[in-house]
């Protein structure tokens, strides 16, 4: 199986043997979760060193996640993005190729030293690496950057890193991202990942209380079990269903008002001007802001008040 290509001209592998080195590659290398604004700063320099060396640009990255191979009995990392919806951002950064390697417990062993001589320089052929703040790599995370810069002469290749990009004196990670996205504060892991954190997932019948009040809803089930999911509460969203746009309001959570159990969570969101069911479907949902917590209120005549004033509040918001 060789490389894919997806619309955006990014060449995709899936194992170093579907690779065919080119001259002059300039390569990063991380799990890049989220493409934050961090991440897009590494992809803009690799472009603009790939653009004075004639050469092309690379960015590997390895799945599963190291942690959830790692710590398989450890369930708690939830991801920023879905590896197709990784792929579709590094995509639209421009970058030429994507290698994707698979993690196990046997690639975590290599020293340093391996990782530079048999799978950078031997394996992909890398001429430039770049890096971000502070990477490491390698069995129990030894290697570094005074390891790559001793190493660059011996191998022959050139290393750059690139020092913590900050966001008003804060430095921006994925873990800060998914912390912001988890405490419901969209708007600042917005700011962080430079455009909109979202979800996809298949419509599902729901309980068709939504319907009743005048405010129908498509319930969501996300099938990719290691999706990050925003706070409880209520969000202004942008949404694509049947390869159609709409504005839109989303409620994440238990919904006290007429569910007593507070552990049953659910997703759903309703379309501003669609009345049509779509079960079944895709639907993707982009998070624009949050508009209020999750309340419990007295009865349903109060929630439909509510989400009246709800869904004016998401019109006003979004653009």
């Amino acid at each position: 199986m060789g490389a894919s290509k997806d619309k955006f001209s990014l060449k995709v592998y899936k194992s170093i043997e579907e690779f065919t080195q080119v001259k002059n590659l300039v390569a990063t290398v991380g799990t890049f979760d989220g493409v934050h604004v961090g991440h897009q700063e590494i992809i803009e320099k690799l472009k603009e060193v790939a653009k004075q060396t004639d050469g092309e640009t690379l960015l590997l990255t390895f799945y599963p996640h190291p942690r959830m191979v790692l710590f398989p009995d450890d369930d708690s990392l939830k991801l920023i993005n879905t590896l197709s919806e990784k792929i579709e951002l590094l995509a639209s950064f421009g970058l030429d190729h994507l290698l994707i390697l698979p993690f196990s417990i046997e690639f975590s062993r290599i020293t340093p030293t391996e990782y530079i001589r048999d799978l950078l320089i031997r394996d992909i052929g890398v001429k430039t690496l770049v890096i971000g703040y502070n990477h490491q790599f390698g069995r129990n995370r030894k290697g570094n950057f005074e390891l790559l810069e001793e190493l660059a002469p011996v191998y022959g290749f050139d290393v750059i890193e690139i020092t913590a990009k900050e966001i008003n004196e804060i430095k921006v990670s994925s873990t800060k991202i998914r912390k912001a996205i988890e405490a419901g504060e969209i708007s600042t892991a917005n700011k962080y990942l430079r455009y909109n954190f979202s979800l996809s997932g298949i419509v599902v019948e729901g309980q068709q209380i939504g319907r009743q009040m005048g405010f129908p809803t498509a319930n969501i089930k996300i099938v990719e079990k290691h999706k990050l999911l925003p706070g409880n509460g209520v969000y202004a969203v942008k949404v694509t269903v049947q390869n159609h746009y709409y504005k839109g309001m989303l409620n994440i959570g238990s919904r006290p008002t007429i569910n007593n159990d507070a552990d049953c969570s659910s997703i759903e969101v309703h379309l501003f001007g669609m009345n049509e069911d779509c079960y079944n479907e895709n639907i993707q949902v982009e998070f624009s802001t949050k508009l209020r917590d999750e309340i419990k209120f007295v009865n349903l005549e109060e929630l439909k008040e509510q989400l009246q004033k709800d869904k004016e509040s998401a019109l006003l918001v979004l653009p």
